[in-house]
């Protein structure tokens, strides 16, 4: 399978992978600007994308920005849905102690596309039983 990039910015790169058979794409930056500690930036790609359907592209952090620089994908993983033809935007939240400098062409997140499953729902009057049950966060101990 091949996704369609359009892109939107003169600078702008297509989805990378560093080595054959990585699950992701590194996306690259086409704006230039900084992120305090503490705060969250939106940074544009430059590019749009036809994901197929049936499929959903995973916006997730780069591991080296993480554990260096403590930046993190704000709402990771970012979800691209299929019909959406707009700017891949990437919101960036620096959890560091020092300023990060994006510069165009800068890998700031990376783009994991996997087949999503789009059941439909319907209302019920009860769910079936399990051993876990209605037990959420922290019941395991």
């Amino acid at each position: 399978m091949e996704i369609q990039v359009r892109k939107l910015h003169p600078e702008a790169r297509l989805p990378h992978r560093a080595h054959e058979g990585d699950g992701g794409a590194d996306l690259h930056s086409v704006e230039e600007l900084t992120i305090p500690p503490g705060e969250r930036r939106e940074v544009g790609t430059g590019i749009a994308l036809a994901i197929p359907e049936g499929y959903a592209g995973f916006v997730q952090p780069r591991s080296g920005l993480a554990f260096r620089h403590g930046i993190m994908v704000v709402n990771s993983p970012g979800l691209i849905d299929a019909g959406y033809r707009g700017e891949v935007r990437v919101s960036l939240y620096n959890s560091g102690t020092e300023d990060l400098a994006v510069a165009p062409g800068d890998r700031i997140a990376q783009l994991v596309i996997q087949r999503v499953e789009t059941p439909g729902f319907h209302l019920v009057e009860e769910l079936d039983e399990t051993g876990r049950g209605s037990g959420g966060f922290g019941s395991t101990g």
